[in-house]
């Protein structure tokens, strides 16, 4: 089954899965199997006045509606685009007095959509909104309570004019959302800034080893050559070779933990039991637990006794960071690495929290050696564990380089941006903006290299200057949360 710009997949049913998605040509390593526009997508509650409400992007200054005070966009180029969605929208929060939460105003701009288009299948969809999953009678009674108050939330909001839907059909929806709705971020990749709901990219079944990544591209609306450009959508891409037939699998978690915890994750947030080969098998479990190999081996009960004492530094850890006391953060940083280093091995995944989280704050605080050694033994494990094209491992490499070059290790930096820019071609492709940043990194320490190599003294010397002529261009600040994960949960 085939339909508009989505000729290249087909929708069959996967064993023991319901739907699956699968390639109907080969694609290789950064090829884009398709790209989808969202059925409809808002902006999370707590960052409606600085993200655009057309194409997600965090701007400084953003233009307000008029009508509803409620909507901010870019310009008037996404606030035109903005309005067939945003029509019914606007008068209803003017009606109701206030903006509802993000999960009714989802419900909502799906319900209005189709009002308009019916409930069939809308262009390019290769399934109907009607036919997605929504689970509802997998909901335990905390969830179910949740769905009640949604329900009764939208009712307050829609409209009485309005084409009415009923009860067991708006849970549909708020369940569809519940289970599929897709994070959205913004311009850089790194904060997550709304959700979004894509019935193609529903059909693609996980996989904790997957051959698919996804990337949500904000669009450029500058491009006034193809519409395709100018639209925000999601881009399916290959990770390696794909033969035809093959099906098509994406990661809804990160593979950064132990296949006990995945499934546990799965289970709960998708309500499924991952069968895949690397849950199966628990392929990487015993380089994620690894100890410290040599003559004399760690006691399983220093191990446990140190794995202990990781977890509850970690949550020390939360709690300093959440109160932005980077300074202990470093120290409890420092003393656990003292307990880990002589008991796990260096691809344990709880020292490999540590130093990605010892590198990311002291980058911030400029502390820019000491974060090089831990971020270098941070990429070092990740490579041993992460698939080669991952877009999580090409981030941490890409934070890596940076400050390798911001300490004046060029040679590392260099090289660590390079193989950054390498995995980030795949993953995000050549037009994205964080791809684009890397480019610019790229050229600019290939040139600082060159100069390294030919006069050691006078590249030291230069960087001296310009150091003290410029300041250093400064870490964004930690953040407490991950990277987005693919589908959004409400927690």
């Amino acid at each position: 089954m085939t339909k508009g710009g989505m000729e290249s997949v087909e929708v069959f049913t996967a064993e023991g899965k319901g739907r699956g998605l699968k390639a109907q040509k080969e694609f290789l390593p950064g090829d884009v199997i398709f790209a989808e526009p969202a059925y409809a997508a808002v902006v999370f509650d707590s960052l409606t006045h600085v993200i655009c409400h057309t194409c997600f992007k965090r701007q400084e200054r953003l233009h307000r509606c008029g009508q509803c005070k409620f909507a901010y966009y870019c310009d008037r180029t996404c606030q035109r685009a903005a309005w067939l969605n945003h029509k019914n929208e606007c008068s209803a929060i003017k009606r109701h007095g206030k903006a509802p939460t993000e999960n009714i105003r989802l419900a909502a701009r799906i319900l209005w959509k189709m009002e308009r288009e019916g409930s069939g299948l809308s262009e390019g969809c290769l399934v109907s909104i009607d036919e997605l999953q929504n689970h509802v009678d997998s909901f335990g009674e905390e969830e179910k309570k949740e769905l009640r108050t949604d329900v009764e939330s939208f009712l307050e909001f829609w409209p009485p004019h309005c084409q009415q839907f009923g009860m067991q059909f708006i849970s549909h929806i708020f369940g569809v959302i519940s289970c599929n709705g897709f994070t959205l971020s913004d311009q850089r990749g790194l904060q997550a800034v709304g959700v979004g709901i894509f019935p193609n990219l529903c059909q693609a079944n996980h996989d904790c080893w997957p051959n698919c990544t996804v990337v949500f591209n904000n669009g450029n609306h500058e491009a006034v050559r193809s519409m395709f450009h100018t639209q925000m959508r999601i881009e399916l891409r290959a990770l390696n070779k794909i033969s035809p037939g093959e099906e098509l699998t994406v990661s809804y978690v990160d593979f950064l933990s132990l296949s006990e915890e995945r499934r546990k994750q799965l289970k709960k947030q998708y309500y499924f039991d991952c069968t895949c080969e690397h849950c199966k098998k628990q392929l990487k479990d015993d380089l994620m637990l690894a100890v410290k190999a040599g003559e004399s081996k760690p006691s399983a009960d220093t191990v446990k006794e140190v794995i202990q004492l990781s977890k509850d530094t970690l949550e020390k850890i939360n709690k300093a960071r959440m109160e932005g006391q980077y300074h202990e953060v470093v120290k409890l940083c420092r003393d656990c690495l003292k307990k880990q280093e002589p008991v796990l091995g260096d691809t344990n995944i709880y020292l490999l929290r540590i130093l990605s989280i010892a590198s990311e704050v002291l980058s911030y605080l400029q502390m820019f050696e000491e974060a090089a050694d831990y971020a270098k033994r941070m990429v070092d494990g990740y490579l041993k564990i992460y698939h080669p094209n991952n877009a999580q491992l090409g981030m941490a490499v890409m934070r890596a380089g940076v400050t390798h070059w911001h300490a004046g290790l060029i040679e590392a930096g260099h090289g660590l941006i390079c193989k950054a820019y390498a995995i980030l071609l795949i993953t995000h492709g050549p037009s994205h903006p964080i791809t684009k940043d890397l480019e610019v990194m790229r050229v600019q320490t290939e040139m600082e290299l060159r100069m390294f190599q030919q006069n050691e003294f006078m590249y030291y010397k230069m960087r001296e200057a310009a150091l003290k002529n410029q300041k250093i261009q400064v870490m964004p600040e930690p953040s407490n949360e991950n990277a987005p994960s693919l589908f959004h949960k409400k927690e």
